[in-house]
């Protein structure tokens, strides 16, 4: 068992920056892909970002490419996610995943093949 808990949403302006944390125990984490996903009132949960185990391979979906960053550190058991510019269309909450998996490759977008979740933090961007 993974137990994943999410940090540092809250309300901000267009434009600002936040940065999400996720503290996991339980099982050893540094071996985990970690996904970080989030669902709008009356919308799909949807991909925003993942990480391989080691840190060196990422994926980000096209809406947030280039403004958010996803990172880890394997000695914090800790992944991150850094949002910069940030737009009213970010408003969601947003749940930390991880795999069993080190990578998902192609597979990495679809939240059914994580096996842990966060219960979420919410992110409100103010226009």
């Amino acid at each position: 068992q993974v137990q994943l808990v999410e940090s540092g949403g809250g309300l901000v302006q267009a434009g600002d920056s936040l940065r999400l944390s996720c503290a996991a125990s339980g099982r050893t984490f540094s071996t985990n892909a970690m996904g970080w996903f989030r669902q709008a009132p009356g919308k799909e949960r949807e991909f925003v970002a993942a990480i391989n185990w080691s840190g060196d391979t990422t994926f980000y979906a096209d809406s947030v490419k280039g403004r958010f960053t996803i990172s880890r550190d394997n000695a914090k058991n800790t992944v991150y996610l850094q949002m910069n510019s940030l737009k009213p269309e970010d408003t969601a909450v947003y749940y930390c995943a991880a795999s069993q998996r080190r990578w998902l490759y192609s597979q990495v977008t679809k939240n059914y093949l994580y096996d842990y979740w966060g219960q979420g933090t919410q992110v409100t961007v103010s226009s």
